[in-house]
């Protein structure tokens, strides 16, 4: 970042939307599986991907059309802070689920508009380094929520952690004022702004050319195959550590902050040697690990009780973590790389739409199968959507940086 000034304060708020994002989805997750079933908590993940996946193209069409994109996610913290009063006031399981999906409404506005703005200040030699900085912290904030939600869960109410969340949302708001917005401010009409989010969200045939360079359409597809996969499992991972695995609270919180605890250092890692290297493999090498994740979930309860199947869990969660940094390092970087002027927030919100596919189908058919054959059937039988997501993007990306020469090599 420009400065350190600058970096504190969209660190900041990135770490703490986060924190607040996954508090929110672990706890729902647990309550609603207590109050129902394996596949009601997975309906809490479908309505939070469905959110995304709907509003993460508008939010970062609008912020790329008015440029102002700090006021962009000023206002959609502000709508993620009135999505959660609803549980203090009805705490039920519809209620849940539907907070959930209007939460992540204003949250898909947060990543694409706040990693556009990273990247616009590493620029193309430091972008991986950039992007791997906001990640870090990102990763840091999921760590932190995952910890916090199984010591919420076993010694506070429900209603008391919705004030909680609600609380580390409002500090994430705040924290954006002292973001400097890099990018040149537009201020269109009504009209124009409505005609060109349309002609975005919705381009016409001579307007997509720029979703085929170097195979851009297939990093789509994976993802979105890879998340129904993932996303459906973490959908319902927390109920299934406490209640299949026999882990407390505590423990399962502090096993899934593996996962992002990883992380916050192999985005970081990553993200310099991807600008010295290339974006392809670490996208392949991510699906791949992403498949290997899934059947280690299953297995975990094929280890002997105690202290090894607790070292095993943390093992497993830290695959999951080195997979989705290669992943996400590598799909960023290839998406900012092949993006035109102009629009990569569009092009970073349309990643955001492909893992929501991924997380509305994922969650409520997960959560469908292992209601009706258990969990580790349903989380071996995802994983094998990760390896269809390895095949496609092995066979369907093309590199886009040669790091021997510090140059980005596109597709016209």
């Amino acid at each position: 970042m420009t400065s350190r000034r600058q970096w504190i304060a969209l660190g900041l708020a990135t770490f703490t939307r986060f924190s607040g994002a996954i508090l929110m989805g672990t706890v729902l997750a647990v309550i609603v599986e207590a109050r129902a079933s394996a596949f009601a908590a997975g309906l809490v993940g479908t309505a939070y991907y469905a959110g995304l996946m709907s509003f993460s193209p508008f939010w970062g069409a609008l912020a790329d059309i008015t440029g102002r994109r700090r006021l962009v996610l000023i206002l959609t913290g502000i709508g993620g802070l009135l999505a959660v009063l609803p549980l203090v006031i009805a705490d039920s399981v519809p209620v849940a689920i539907g907070s959930r999906g209007v939460y992540a409404v204003f949250l898909a506005g947060f990543t694409p508009v706040a990693l556009a703005i990273a990247s616009h200040h590493g620029g193309t030699t430091g972008r991986g380094r950039s992007i791997g900085l906001l990640n870090s912290a990102r990763s840091g904030g999921f760590s932190f929520g995952y910890v916090v939600s199984g010591a919420l869960l076993e010694y506070v109410t429900p209603v008391d952690i919705y004030w909680i969340i609600a609380a580390i949302t409002a500090v994430s708001t705040v924290a954006l004022v002292a973001v400097d917005d890099p990018t040149p401010t537009h201020s269109p009409t009504i009209t124009g702004l409505l005609a060109e989010t349309r002609r975005r969200l919705f381009p016409a045939p001579a307007d997509r050319r720029h979703l085929f360079r170097n195979g851009l359409v297939w990093l789509y597809v994976a993802v979105a195959l890879r998340n129904v996969a993932v996303l459906g499992i973490m959908a319902i991972i927390a109920p299934y550590l406490i209640r299949v695995v026999g882990v407390a609270e505590f423990t399962m919180g502090v096993l899934l902050a593996f996962n992002h605890g990883s992380q916050v250092g192999f985005m970081y890692a990553l993200g310099i040697v991807s600008d010295r290297t290339g974006r392809k493999a670490f996208v392949v090498v991510g699906m791949a690990g992403s498949a290997v994740f899934g059947l280690l979930a299953a297995g975990l309860t094929l280890v002997p009780a105690g202290a090894l199947r607790l070292l095993f869990g943390a093992g497993t969660f830290v695959v999951l973590g080195a997979s989705f940094s290669a992943m996400t390092i590598g799909g960023l970087a290839f998406i900012s790389d092949v993006a035109p002027p102009g629009r990569e927030s569009e092009l970073m919100g349309l990643r955001e739409t492909a893992k929501g596919v991924g997380g509305v189908v994922g969650p409520a058919a997960v959560g469908a199968v292992a209601t009706v054959s258990g969990y580790e059937a349903a989380f071996a039988a995802a994983s094998l959507l990760a390896i269809i997501a390895t095949a496609v993007v092995a066979r369907g990306l093309r590199e886009t940086y040669d790091g021997k020469s510090g140059t980005v090599v596109v597709d016209p």
